[in-house]
């Protein structure tokens, strides 16, 4: 029975439920404030925000257009071939790749958020997005982000017990074990996501309502709220540190051990095979969480607008787009089961 096999079997007796009820719960709280903000500010809640994009030149927008939708597209068709490659070829059907396939479809999700309605934007004279269309960008965006980041850190942890607990792999790494990881990164992290909306939906907004940014993140909203935002900053940080640090130093103690297993492995040849099997993984690593350390562990006061936009575009568009080229051209596994698909495909 393969991996996958159990894992459907597994599934059944598992009940897996998001907290859609909670998202529910939000969507008509968000819908409640609306109505509280058109009687209240004067401005956003009637008109919602403008959309600054990337650039405000309008000769760069259809060049901005092309070259985005290129990258969306990239990136969408190289996650789901990593997906149907690790899906249709049983030797695939293993933790590491399991944990793979389910990375590569929050990256799909992740960018979809964002791009097709910055893609609009560069092609509309009014880059407007309403109060609430923000506020549920914001959500999924923080969701799929943080759940990328929970999924990074289970993969560690698959590496960290290959490399160091060899013998046990198969029963510290089993199915409902692996599962129930995912559960719990999924679940974290929209519970993380409702949090900080919620208390976004909070504040006021009753003068400028252009974000000068691409899409709805925290810090640029927060920039135009008239309310005091002192206290949200610090909750805001500090629920942002508990959530987002955990899997880092997870991530960094996994790592750690794995140094110090491999490095009391006497052969040299040894030594490179146990790495080899960390290098994509590590890459992704640190392309994604260079970028979110840049952009979101600084003070409100701090906040760049430009440096902050090629910060984000990295973590959100481009390692999204780069992991399926750095798994598939660094792991030979990858390559025998893309070219498995395409033999299928051409058949």
């Amino acid at each position: 029975v393969s991996y996958f096999q159990r894992l459907e079997d597994i599934k059944e007796a598992i009940f897996i439920k998001l907290p859609f009820e909670s998202l529910l719960r939000l969507l008509q709280t968000l819908s409640e404030k609306s109505r509280d903000m058109e009687l209240k500010n004067y401005s956003s809640s009637a008109s919602g925000f403008i959309l600054l994009g990337l650039s405000s030149n309008p000769q760069l927008q259809k060049p901005l257009f092309v070259i985005f939708l290129i990258m969306y597209l990239a990136t969408v068709v190289g996650n789901v071939l990593i997906i149907l490659a690790i899906h249709s070829d049983t030797r695939l059907h293993t933790p590491m790749y399991f944990f793979l396939s389910n990375l590569s479809f929050m990256d799909i999700c992740f960018i979809t958020v964002i791009v097709p309605k910055m893609l609009v934007n560069f092609l509309s004279e009014i880059k407007a997005i309403s109060y609430v269309g923000c506020l549920i960008q914001m959500y999924f965006f923080i969701a799929f982000g943080n759940t990328d980041s929970y999924l990074l850190a289970s993969m560690a942890i698959d590496r960290l017990v290959a490399i160091c607990k060899p013998f046990h792999y198969d029963v510290v790494m089993s199915p409902r074990r692996c599962l129930l990881m995912l559960l719990g990164s999924c679940t974290i992290s929209h519970l993380h996501s409702l949090f900080r909306v919620l208390l976004m939906s909070r504040l006021s907004f009753c003068a400028s309502h252009v974000i000068k940014h691409f899409f709805c993140d925290t810090q640029p909203v927060l920039k135009l709220s008239c309310s005091d935002t002192s206290s949200s900053q610090i909750v805001l940080m500090t629920e942002t540190l508990a959530v987002i640090v955990t899997p880092f130093l997870c991530i960094i103690f996994s790592y750690l051990r794995i140094i110090v297993t491999v490095l009391a492995i006497p052969s040299a040849a040894g030594k490179w095979k146990a790495f080899s099997t960390c290098s994509s993984h590590l890459t992704v690593v640190v392309l994604f969480y260079g970028s979110i350390i840049y952009v979101y562990f600084r003070p409100l006061s701090m906040y760049s607008v430009v440096k902050d936009r090629v910060a984000t575009v990295m973590y959100t568009i481009v390692t999204p787009m780069l992991n399926p080229f750095i798994y598939s051209l660094r792991n030979k596994d990858m390559k025998k089961g893309l070219k498995k698909l395409k033999d299928r495909i051409q058949l």
